[in-house]
Parts: structure tokens; sequence; C-alpha cells
């Protein structure tokens, strides 16, 4: 098996997608070609499958979302969200939204449920500590470890490398479309199109050759409208469910949001980080009176099943609303056809967007910040760092089969980081914290 910056198998033929067949032989393509197993089904729908049935997915249940499973004593508090679920619901919305608009619906699930695989564990947190690490081997971002294990790390497909016949590893070998509506940021690190200083980005340099395949033909830093389905359905999705598990946790009392100066410190969460640096707290202000205003809004919960009924019945009034202004406002600028790849670009009304964007503020300014969070996530970067100083100093002891095998062929240093990154990315809360102590036997 070759180290992670070795020499990759060459893809299968192609051309580029003609504009009335966005779905064809270049989307359906795989970077190494193979038999369909069994006919019937479509390119698509295999791709799924394998998203589905992978052991990153899975993973993605020890990862939390926003809310740390076991952490309240509330009688009514339900077991909260992790990366998984939110990945299903996301999927979920996903689906119906892209169905709606002339996607392959499974090419967009397939795009939603993998599109976190690259988070690693501690969520947010555990990515700017790992992005430290990184930092002498081109960094860490979520959506570019997402890539990679999709094209290289999932262990599913082997092909032979076209220069010495080694067997080298094509992750899930997904088709062309399916690993470009993954994609939400189509670009290396500082190659932002509009913020330069911007931390996020799509790919690491040492997988360009497979992300330079999956982009052949596409317009350069536009994602692909399955993309940006698939990205306002997780803006959808964890926005509302943040919210919704801030509540059940009873970390959130939706009367606060009636108080001006709580209503200020939201409006200074959101600016620059939900909205941008220049928006108006007015029309942040206006945004969240118009959902309160709705008679399904909650006002209270006390967690018995009426109140569990209603809050449930709120989200999807949520989700809905969310969906239906961008399908509406697409349809408005696109009309009614199908509308796929790069023909169309999803229209949100700044109306929806910052009413998407409110919800993330007060989720995280009630449930994210708690004083107690911040002295959680300060033990969380201390795991992180010292996890990956142990594992650099004694590797590949420590290291799972796969990531050893991986070390022992690496050809430099650099390389050889990268394997210890993409070891504890791929670890889950617990298992971070398990390594951990076995390896500083603390």
């Amino acid at each position: 098996m070759n180290g992670t910056n070795g020499p990759r198998p060459a893809p299968s033929g192609g051309t580029a997608p003609a504009p009335d067949a966005p779905y064809d032989g270049h989307a359906a393509e795989r970077y190494a070609s193979e038999p369909d197993k069994r006919p019937g089904r479509t390119a698509f729908q295999r791709d799924r499958a394998r998203v589905l049935h992978s052991s990153a997915l899975r993973r993605l249940a020890g990862k939390t979302q926003v809310v740390t499973p076991g952490s309240r004593t509330h009688a009514w508090d339900p077991t909260p969200r992790t990366r998984l679920t939110h990945s299903l619901e996301c999927a979920q919305v996903g689906r119906e939204l892209g169905a709606a608009l002339g996607c392959d619906p499974d090419l967009v699930e397939a795009a939603c449920l993998s599109h976190d695989m690259g988070h690693p564990p501690f969520g947010h947190n555990g990515e700017q500590a790992l992005d430290e690490v990184a930092k002498d081997c081109g960094g860490f971002e979520g959506n570019a470890q997402s890539l990679r294990l999709l094209t290289r790390i999932e262990p599913k497909r082997f092909a032979p490398d076209p220069a010495t016949g080694e067997l080298v590893s094509v992750g899930l070998n997904l088709t062309r479309a399916a690993l470009d509506a993954a994609t939400k940021y189509p670009w290396v690190r500082g190659d932002h199109p509009t913020q330069p200083g911007s931390p996020k980005f799509g790919v690491y340099e040492d997988d360009l050759p497979v992300f330079r395949w999956v982009r052949q033909g596409a317009p350069r830093d536009r994602t692909c409208f399955e993309a940006q389905v698939m990205d306002w359905a997780d803006d959808v999705a964890y926005s509302v469910h943040d919210f919704e598990d801030g509540l059940h946790a009873g970390h959130l009392d939706p009367n606060l949001l009636h108080a001006e100066p709580e209503r200020a410190d939201i409006w200074r969460v959101a600016i620059g980080r939900y909205v941008p640096a220049d928006t108006d707290p007015q029309e942040l202000a206006d945004a969240l009176d118009r959902l309160m205003e709705q008679e399904w809004w909650p006002h209270g919960y006390d967690g018995t099943a009426v109140a569990q009924a209603r809050l449930k019945d709120a989200t999807s009034q949520l989700i809905g609303r969310f969906c239906l202004a961008a399908e509406s406002a697409t349809r408005a600028v696109h009309g009614p056809g199908r509308l796929s790849r790069y023909g169309a670009e999803l229209a949100v009304p700044r109306e929806a967007r910052h009413e998407c964007a409110v919800l993330k503020a007060v989720a995280d300014r009630y449930v994210i910040q708690r004083a107690e969070q911040e002295t959680l996530r300060a033990d969380q970067r201390i795991v992180v760092a010292e996890l990956a100083e142990a594992l650099a100093a004694r590797a590949p002891e420590g290291l799972d089969p796969q990531f050893r095998a991986l070390f022992d062929a690496a050809h430099d240093d650099r390389a050889r980081k990268r394997v210890v990154v993409d070891q504890i990315a791929s670890l889950t809360d617990a298992s971070a914290r398990a390594l951990h102590t076995r390896l500083t036997q603390r």
C-alpha cells in the first residue's frame, strides 16, 4: 500500500459535460473505472450506498454536534444530536430540496451524508486545534479532510498505479459529480475568491491531482448546483436543530429573546460570523421578530409530551420555511425546468439567510458560549495537542494498522506528519481521550 503522498492511478477517460446533459458519462465517471456489480442501479445510487455503509460515516456517531451527550441532568432531556444524526437530517433536507429543483436525489443525498466526514473529534474546536498541529504540513480543514477521506483514506477500492503497478487506495471511488457535490470550497488554502484570509478551503496540496480530476470542466471557484443545495441544507439543519437541542437541554429560555440587552448580544455574535460584517443589526432584529411572530414559535419548554410535540412542529415549520424560500426564489430566477450541475445557481432570499443566521447565533450565544463549555474546549485542545505530540514522538507505535502502513510508506517528515493528523482526525471524542490516556499515562 502506498503512502498518502504517493502516485495515483490514472483516471478513466471522459470528456467535459455537454450543457444539456448534466448527468452524462463525464458526471458519472469514477477516478478508477470499475464494473457494475448489479444492473439496474444508477451510478449515484451506488455513490449513496458507498457513503452510507462507510466506517467514516459511522464514526460520526461518536462526534459531538453541539450538546455533549450525558452532560446534563434535566429529566426531560432526550439524547442530543451527534455529527451522524446531523448528517442524516441534512441528507433528508437536501434530498427533498434537490429533487424539487430537478437534481438527482441520490446524488444530493450522497453529498449531504459525506459533507462532515472529515470533521475531527471535538467539532470545530478540534478542527482549530488540529490546524495548529498541522501548520507545518499544510494545515487542517474539515472540508479538505472530507475530500481526502472520500478519495484516499476510507478503504473501499484499490487500483493499480500506472507507473509501478502497485495497488493504491482511491477511497470510495465515487463519481465525479458526487465528489464535486460534496465540495463546498473548491480551492486550496489562501485562494478564497473573495476573502483571501479565510480559513476555509477544500483541498490539501497533495490531493490536488484528484481534485483537478473532479473539477475538470468546472468554472473556477464556482460550486456546482448540487453542492449549493447541500450547503443550504447543512445551514438549515444545523441552525434549526442546534436551536432545538438548546431548548431540550435547558440552556435556552426563548422568553429572553424579547429583552434588548440579550438581543444585542445575539447581534454581536451573528455579525461577522454568520452574516457579513457590514450587516445592519436592525435586519437581524427584524428577522428574529418575524420568526417570533409565527403562531408555531416556541415561547417556552417544560419537557412534557405536549411541549416536545410543539417544539418538533416548530422545527418542521422552520425547515419548511427555509427550503420553500430557496425553492421559490430559485424557480423565480431559472423557471420550472430541471436544474443541476452548472446550469443554475441556488437563490436564497436575504431575509431567509438572516433568519437562519439568527438561529445559529442564538444557539452559539446560549449553548456554545456557556462558561463551562470554554473550560471543556480548553481541555479538548490540550488533548489534541498532546495526542499529536505523543503520536509523532513514537509513531508508528500508537497508530492504527491502516495508518501505520501509511506512515511506514511516507517519503518525508511532512508526509509522516500528515499521517499522524489523519489518524487523529479519524478518532471519535471518546477514542481520542482513550488514546490520549494510554499514550500519556494520564
